[in-house]
C-alpha cells in the first residue's frame, strides 16, 4: 500500500513540476521506469573508478551459472556476453556488469539458476557522459576518437583495452629540481635526477569493433593533474593481466593492481631505495610481480650518487616487500653507446622534440645527470620498457630500448643477447646471439646488423620482447637506428611484428615471421607500441602507437591491429586518434571478458 501511495505521489509530482496531467506525461517524453529484476538493485560505478560497469547486487539470492549479455546500440551494435563464476559472485556480492556505452539506456539481460530453475532478467541501465578532466586549448575533441578500417567475419567481438595518455594542460605541468652539493651529488633531499618530470594524464577505455567505448577508467582513480603530491603524478603504463583477470599497472612511486569494475586491489609505494616506475609490470606464475624501476640515491665508482634511469628490475611480494633485484648497471654495461649515437634525436621514450625529428642523437660526454639520453648510471642508458618471465629456467627476458633484449638468471649471469655484436665488452661478447637460417646455417651479418641474402634483421629500439605461447620470442621492432644510422630520409623508416626461435644451447637465433616492413613509412611507430600472439585464432595483435608522431599539428595514430598467422592477411585495423597534437599512445591488450569475470 506504501509503494503503491509512493509511486502515485512521486508520478504527481513530476506532473506538478512539469505543469502536466497524467494524460500528457507520455506526451512529453516522460516514461515510467522499467520492471526490476528479480534480484536486487543496480549499482552503477560501484566503485566510483569506472563509469561504464554496474553491479546488480545479489540481496541474498544465491544463484549459479550466470551469464551476462550487454545488448549492442542499434542494428550493428556489438554485444558483450560473458560468464560470471561463483568466486566473482562473491566477491562483488553481485552480478558485474561490464561493456556499457557511455550516455545511453543500455539493456543488459542477465541469465541465472536459482533453486534449479533457470531465469532470465532484462535490466536497463543508464550511463552518463564520460568525462576527460585534461582539456586545454590543443586538443582536438573532448575524447580520443576512433576509425574502424577493417573487421573480418569473425572478429566482430573482439575487445582492446587502450592504454594511452594525453598532455595535462600548461598550467598544470611541474618539474621538480634538486638541489646538488659542491661535488655535484645530489642531495637525498632532492627528489630530481631521476625520471620523476615522467608526468602525463592517463586516458584509458576499451573500444569495440564499432570504434565505441565500452569502458572507460577514471583519470582520478590513480592520478591527479591539478596538484603537486607525487604519489599522484608519473605515467600510468605496463597494464598486464594476472591469471585472476585483474591487472597490474605503475605509475611513478606507485605500483597497483585493479580490475574492470574499477576496484583498487592493490596501491603500494616503491619500496624504499627505489622511485619512478614506468613501461612495464608483471605478475610471474609465483605470484610475486616484475617492476622496472630506478634506483636512489646510486653510488657510482667515483663516489658520485644519482638517481638512475629505467635500469632497474625489481621482485616484490603482494605485501609490496622486495624479494629481489636486478641492477642492470652491475649486470650489463653501462657505457655501452654503440645505438645511443645512432637514434632520432626527435624521439626518445615519450620525450618527443619535433625540432630534431630525423636528426641523429649527439652523445656529449658532459651530459646533465637525469632523463636524457647518455652513457653511465644516472642517464638514460638503458631504458627497459618490458620484461618477461620464463618460469622454465627461474629467468627474465628484458627489453632495454638502448641495447637489445637480454635473458638473464636469478643468478644475474646473462644467458643470451638478441642484438649487434658491435660494442659488447669482453665479458658480454660471447653471449650475444649468431643468426641463422631454417636449416641452422650461419649468416652472414657484419657488426653493425646489416645481415647479407636473407630477410633477417635485429630487433631495432623495440619494445614488449615477450615469449609467446609456443616458446617463441616475439617483438615489436619499432625500427629506429636500424643498422646502427639514420637513413638519408626519415620515410625510409619502418617498423615490424616479428617472432624469433632461440635455441640458447647452440647460441642461435633464427627470424620466423614478420609484418609490416611491406607497409612503409606510412606504418612506422618511433616510440611505443607492443605485439603478442593470439592463440584463440591464430594471429598476431599488434598496436602500433606512434604513427604520424612526427607530421606537426597532426593526431597521432595508435593502430590496432589483428594479422592472421599464415596468410599475414589483416583482420582487423582500427585507429585511435590522440586529443592533442604529436601525442604517443603506449600499449593496447586484447581484452577477452570470458576470463576477467571467472
Amino acid at each position: 500500500m506504501f509503494n503503491q501511495y509512493r509511486k502515485t505521489f512521486l508520478t504527481g509530482a513530476i506532473a506538478l513540476a512539469w505543469g502536466l496531467t497524467a494524460t500528457n506525461l507520455s506526451a512529453a517524453g516522460y516514461q515510467p521506469a522499467p520492471p526490476a529484476g528479480k534480484l536486487g538493485a543496480v549499482v552503477v560505478d560501484p566503485y566510483g573508478n569506472a563509469p561504464l560497469t554496474a553491479l546488480v547486487e545479489l540481496d541474498s539470492h544465491t544463484i549459479t551459472d550466470v551469464k551476462v549479455t550487454v545488448h549492442g546500440k542499434g542494428k550493428k551494435g556489438v554485444p558483450v556476453t560473458y560468464s560470471v563464476g561463483e568466486q566473482t559472485l562473491k566477491n562483488h556480492d553481485g552480478v558485474p556488469i561490464f561493456g556499457l556505452y557511455q550516455k545511453f539506456a543500455n539493456k543488459v539481460t542477465i541469465e541465472y539458476k536459482e533453486n534449479g530453475n533457470a531465469m532470465k532478467d532484462d535490466y536497463v541501465v543508464q550511463t552518463s557522459a564520460i568525462v576527460n578532466r585534461y582539456i586545454d586549448n590543443r586538443s582536438f575533441s573532448d575524447l580520443q576518437k576512433t576509425r574502424v578500417i577493417k573487421v573480418a567475419p569473425g572478429f566482430e567481438d573482439r575487445l582492446y583495452l587502450v592504454n594511452t595518455h594525453t598532455f595535462i594542460p600548461q598550467g598544470a605541468q611541474f618539474h621538480w629540481h634538486g638541489e646538488k652539493d659542491k661535488n655535484a651529488a645530489i642531495l637525498d633531499a632532492g627528489p630530481a635526477g631521476g625520471a620523476l618530470p615522467f608526468d602525463i594524464a592517463p586516458f584509458t577505455f576499451v573500444v569495440d569493433t564499432e570504434g565505441e567505448y565500452r569502458w572507460w577508467l577514471d583519470q582520478k582513480a590513480f592520478y591527479d593533474g591539478h596538484d603537486i603530491d607525487i604519489n599522484k603524478r608519473g605515467y600510468l603504463m605496463g597494464i598486464r593481466e594476472t591469471p585472476r583477470g585483474t591487472f597490474t599497472a605503475v605509475q611513478g612511486q606507485h605500483w597497483y593492481e585493479f580490475d574492470l569494475m574499477g576496484q583498487i586491489l592493490a596501491d603500494h609505494k616503491l619500496p624504499r631505495g627505489f622511485m619512478d616506475a614506468s613501461h612495464e609490470s608483471l605478475e610471474t606464475v609465483n605470484g610475486t610481480v616484475l617492476l622496472r624501476v630506478g634506483k636512489r640515491n646510486y653510488r657510482k665508482e667515483d663516489g658520485l650518487h644519482v638517481h638512475t634511469i629505467r635500469d632497474q628490475i625489481i621482485e616484490v611480494d603482494k605485501s609490496g616487500r622486495v624479494i629481489d633485484v636486478w641492477d642492470l648497471t652491475k649486470i650489463l654495461d653501462p657505457m655501452r653507446d654503440a645505438l645511443l649515437g645512432a637514434l632520432d634525436a626527435g624521439a626518445v621514450c615519450v620525450n618527443v622534440d619535433l625540432e630534431h625529428a630525423g636528426q641523429q642523437a649527439k652523445l656529449e660526454p658532459d651530459t646533465p645527470y637525469g632523463d636524457a639520453l647518455g652513457v653511465g648510471a644516472g642517464r638514460n642508458w638503458a631504458h627497459v620498457n618490458a620484461i618477461d618471465y620464463d618460469a622454465s629456467d627461474d629467468s627474465i627476458i628484458v627489453s632495454l630500448r638502448h641495447q637489445g633484449i637480454m635473458k638473464i638468471g636469478r643468478d644475474k649471469q646473462v644467458k643470451w643477447i638478441l642484438s649487434p655484436s658491435k660494442g659488447w665488452n669482453e665479458r658480454l661478447a660471447g653471449k650475444v646471439l649468431k643468426p641463422v637460417d631454417g636449416k641452422g646455417k650461419p649468416l652472414n651479418c657484419d657488426e653493425n646488423g646489416r645481415c647479407e641474402s636473407t630477410d633477417f634483421d635485429f630487433p631495432w629500439t623495440q619494445h614488449t620482447a615477450w615469449l609467446s605461447s609456443k616458446g617463441t620470442l616475439t617483438v615489436f621492432d619499432n625500427g629506429d637506428g636500424r643498422g646502427l644510422e639514420q637513413p638519408a630520409l626519415p620515410t625510409m623508416k619502418y617498423s615490424r611484428f616479428v617472432e624469433y626461435k632461440i635455441d640458447e644451447k647452440k647460441g642461435t637465433v633464427q627470424q620466423l615471421w614478420e609484418y609490416g616492413k611491406e607497409r612503409g613509412y606510412d606504418f612506422y611507430s618511433p616510440i611505443t607500441s607492443v605485439i603478442e600472439y593470439q592463440k584463440d585464432r591464430n594471429t598476431m595483435f599488434g598496436f602500433s602507437g606512434s604513427i604520424n608522431l612526427f607530421n606537426v599539428g597532426e593526431s597521432t595514430v595508435g593502430k590496432i591491429n589483428e594479422i592472421d598467422y599464415k596468410t599475414k592477411e589483416v583482420k582487423v585495423e582500427i585507429d585511435v586518434l590522440s586529443d592533442k597534437p604529436n601525442q604517443p599512445h603506449y600499449r593496447a591488450l586484447l581484452l577477452q571478458p570470458q576470463q576477467m569475470f571467472k
